[in-house]
């Protein structure tokens, strides 16, 4: 039993330093704004138009198409999020979007990797226009202004809009916009293109037109196609500018704050130092004060800082300050449950049990505590986390979530393994002071 154990304890040893390695040899870690530097953007959303109770809905839809807008060009681990000013009832409430982009400090590439922030909406041509115009006799671009003048509102707009995709036409080949509208959007687009048969319906984006297809039927089932003489890059253009266009309400800019990375730097050496230290003054504490015991915590503590690094990479954390000071808490936090543990067998050393079985009986009888109080905090942890206003609290919430989680696996795993491993077999004076913690005399020896 006791080579079984050992054995264990040098694979999960060997495992810790691949995972070390891992942690050494892969991509660095991904760093929040104010670690990273960057850019913080505040839009202020206009929802003067949308129906008090839909203005939640309409918010969350213009993060998601934000969020997505932004990924699509590329910058790593965005930030997009909803905040509301002023009294929540009053007419002075304002809806805001919150946009922090990590890595990119130059302003002008930030309002540019999100786009000029478009409103899509749909216009049509009445038949009467279309006698005006052609009354007027115009040619080229001077008719074609014309009709883009006399477009009139339908009302439709890119809130309606479900998604665009670029599909082929089976018999010719040619690329082919098709549109999926949503429930309210396929009502009045049923309606618009039953009464407008024949008419030109033009779709512009911030004002301006990027496609004039013409009314061929009535569309009743909310999708639509448009066909053209554009090739695959225009029709893709097409289609990227209908899905990242389509925001719900229309936003402007408002203000825009930039976070040298030097600032980002001195913060990651201070938390890097910071944890070191408290690392150092916990193992110096465990070592003296539980000895042998203390010596199978540090390891597992160091188990755990190793399995922690690769969690962040892997899952992966955009650490921030404030991700970084959890962590530092969750490593002095990390050996609560080793302390529950060392106790325990103290106490049943003090009863004049064998080594191997006050081992044995102290991880059983502190596993009840264990257990309560990481619940606890596991609950504490996911309050914050949902609850949290800002990317600070969540991030801490986050990084002390995933630490309380490996905290108890070293403990109840790595911690019992490595203390069976090294356990003494013989109950001698010596061996029961290694074993023991603090340095009051045993009641009972052997």
């Amino acid at each position: 039993m006791i080579l079984k154990t050992r054995i264990i304890a040098v694979f999960l040893l060997i495992l810790a330093v691949i995972i070390g390695y891992y942690n050494y040899s892969s991509k660095p870690f991904k760093l929040g704004l104010d670690l990273n530097g960057g850019t913080h953007l505040v839009y202020r959303a206009d929802v003067s138009k949308i129906e008090p109770g839909e203005v939640d809905d309409s918010m969350n839809a213009l993060r998601d198409v934000i969020e997505r807008r932004v990924n699509v060009f590329g910058v790593s681990e965005p930030i997009v999020q909803i905040e509301r000013g002023g009294f929540l009832d009053s007419k002075e409430a304002q809806e805001k979007l919150i946009v922090e982009l990590p890595g990119v400090t130059d302003v002008e590439e930030a309002i540019k990797s999100i786009g000029q922030t478009p409103f899509l909406d749909f216009r049509i041509s009445t038949a009467e226009d279309q006698r005006e115009i052609e009354d007027l006799k115009l040619e080229g671009e001077a008719e074609y202004a014309e009709m883009i003048n006399r477009l009139q509102d339908t009302g439709l707009t890119g809130r309606m809009l479900d998604k665009a995709q670029l599909v082929f036409d089976p018999n010719t080949g040619q690329p082919i916009v098709s549109l999926t509208f949503t429930g309210e959007g396929r009502e009045l687009f049923a309606e618009i293109t039953k009464n407008n048969i024949g008419n030109v319906i033009g779709i512009f984006l911030d004002g301006n037109p990027i496609s004039m297809p013409v009314v061929q039927d009535e569309i009743r089932d909310g999708k639509a196609q448009i066909s053209g003489s554009f090739d695959v890059n225009s029709a893709q253009e097409l289609v990227r500018n209908l899905n990242y266009g389509a925001l719900p309400v229309p936003i402007e800019l408002i203000s825009t704050q930039t976070v040298g990375a030097s600032l980002g730097q001195s913060a990651v050496s201070g938390g890097v130092r910071a944890g070191i230290i408290s690392f150092i003054v916990i193992a110096a504490f465990l070592l003296i004060w539980y000895r042998l015991p203390g010596l199978v915590a540090i390891v597992s503590l160091g188990v755990y800082t190793v399995i922690m690094l690769a969690l962040f990479k892997l899952v992966p954390v955009t650490l921030t300050a404030a991700g970084i000071a959890g962590f530092i808490l969750s490593v002095g936090m990390a050996v609560d449950a080793n302390i529950l543990i060392f106790e325990r067998m103290k106490e049943e050393l003090r009863r004049g049990r064998e080594i191997p079985d006050a081992v044995r009986e102290g991880f059983a009888r502190a596993w009840l505590s264990i257990r309560d109080s990481n619940t606890s905090s596991i609950i504490t942890g996911l309050i914050l986390y949902y609850f949290g206003s800002t990317s600070i609290v969540t991030g801490f919430a986050l990084v002390f979530l995933i630490g309380v989680v490996v905290s108890m696996f070293t403990a109840i795993t790595a911690s019992r393994v490595f203390l069976y491993a090294v356990t003494p077999r013989t109950s001698t004076k010596f061996s029961r002071f290694l074993v023991n913690n603090g340095f009051s005399r045993l009641n009972n020896t052997k």
